[in-house]
């Protein structure tokens, strides 16, 4: 590797580090936030986030923005939007249930086993024993979640485990459609104006009934956060940095969302999962890095699509 290789690998490393540190300040963000509607919030920051992302498509290259409008692409376009409406409702609402930690982990940890799932069905492509080996790791962790206590505000329920296993299907099924647009040589900051802003014309309904909740300071700046941070900038530094780095270096450095989130349930809101709940969250992250450092089929497209942008936060 030439030095100036070396150096632009570095850098579009620090990119995807922060893009998952942005992600990784969701769930955390909702609870300073205060706001009682996941729904809402998952509305306003798709609003926020996704008109950013229009308005940069629209500056950048208009014609590949509607080419995601029209045929043949409209089709994984709405998908792709349906999918990141159900994420972003599922996962606020699984972290307000269960807890920022236990939320955002579940969720990452069964999205890459999703992402397989939605390869085998939509791309016939063959899950390889790495697949099944982080499989059986996630599903593992998943079942020590749920069995798990805790104190304070760490309390484990199995609705919040079911609706963040809602988000990480949702999650697979976003990424899948996604590297369709990518594939077709839609740019990615196109692809993701077009679906982000899709989910949020999604989501209006939800984000008009708790528009009331969303008018204080700290909601307005948790919105803010949210929709510019977490969403719009995130993923402009996530396609920058995804341009000189692997698919399964990028799988790897995404980790720093759920440990982002993870440090900040403990630090900031006092989340104390009991050791058990701790050794079911080990078992999930290992289930995820195996799921990026080996190849999830035995095409190479799969292994490209763990790198696809899938939906912030969760």
């Amino acid at each position: 590797m030439t030095g100036a290789t070396g150096t632009t690998s570095r850098v579009a490393a620090l990119l995807v580090l922060l893009a998952a540190s942005l992600w990784g300040t969701s769930g955390t963000s909702q609870a300073l936030g205060q706001a009682q509607d996941p729904l809402a919030v998952g509305a306003a920051r798709l609003a926020v986030g996704g008109a950013a992302l229009v308005v940069i498509g629209l500056a950048t290259q208009p014609a590949a923005l509607l080419a995601c409008l029209r045929a043949p692409l409209v089709r994984w376009t709405v998908l792709a939007a349906v999918a990141t409406a159900v994420y972003q409702g599922a996962f606020f609402s699984a972290v307000a249930g269960t807890g920022v930690v236990t939320g955002t982990v579940v969720a990452l940890g069964t999205a890459p086993v999703a992402t397989g799932v939605c390869g085998l069905v939509l791309f016939g492509e063959r899950p390889t024993r790495w697949w099944v080996a982080a499989t059986v790791l996630a599903v593992v962790g998943c079942v020590v979640l749920v069995t798990a206590g805790g104190s304070g505000a760490a309390d484990v329920r199995p609705t919040g485990v079911v609706l963040a296993l809602v988000a990480g299907a949702a999650y697979g099924l976003y990424t899948s459609a996604a590297k369709v647009l990518l594939d077709r040589g839609v740019p990615v900051v196109n692809a993701m104006a077009a679906t982000l802003g899709g989910g949020a014309v999604l989501l209006v309904p939800f984000g008009l009934r708790g528009l009331g909740e969303l008018t204080g300071g700290r909601a307005l700046i948790m919105v803010a956060w949210l929709g510019l941070a977490a969403t719009g900038a995130a993923y402009l530094l996530f396609a920058r940095g995804l341009r000189h780095l692997p698919a399964a270096t990028v799988g790897t450095l995404s980790l720093a969302e759920p440990l982002t989130a993870t440090v900040l349930g403990l630090v900031v809101l006092g989340e104390r999962p009991a050791p058990i709940a701790a050794a079911g969250g080990l078992c999930l992250v290992a289930g995820l890095l195996l799921a990026t450092v080996r190849p999830g089929t035995a095409s190479t497209a799969g292994s490209a699509r763990t790198a696809v942008p899938a939906p912030p936060g969760g």
